[in-house]
């Protein structure tokens, strides 16, 4: 059995590696979504723009509040890449959806984050085992 000071050792360092893949990712994000004239949480959002969502569904994709996925969104909508539009079974919602030039903005966006990504030294088989793993480490 490890000792406590082995256990502590090795989750210090699997949440080292956890923490640097984050910092990795988060850095391409934002390095490909400059590339065509957006922040990283703009990106992020048209990333996760995959059909049309509720505000609430977007800011749960994105991690953080509605608020600022809010504040995100007037800035994607004030360049004609969203829309917001009357939710169609519940009045006091408004559903996002991509505009044509959001949708070619995104489709761009996803070609340049698969390009050198993190994860591109990684097999399928190998994605989806850290998928599996890291979907089971935060439930």
């Amino acid at each position: 059995m490890p000792s406590r000071e082995a256990e502590t050792a090795a989750e210090r360092e699997l949440c080292g590696l956890v923490n640097g893949l984050a910092r990795q990712i988060a850095e391409h994000v934002r390095d490909r979504s400059a590339r065509i004239g957006l922040t990283a949480p703009q990106g992020t959002a048209l990333r996760e723009l995959t059909g049309p969502m509720t505000m609430r569904e977007l800011a749960g994709r994105m991690s953080c509040e509605p608020s600022n996925a809010t504040f995100i969104v007037d800035k994607l909508e004030a360049r004609g890449l969203i829309e917001r539009r009357p939710h169609p079974t519940d009045r006091r919602a408004k559903q996002l959806v991509l505009t044509g030039d959001g949708e070619a903005l995104r489709d761009k966006l996803i070609a340049l984050l698969v390009q050198e990504s993190p994860l591109a030294g990684l097999s399928e088989t190998e994605q989806g085992v850290l998928h599996a793993l890291l979907d089971r480490a935060v439930r």
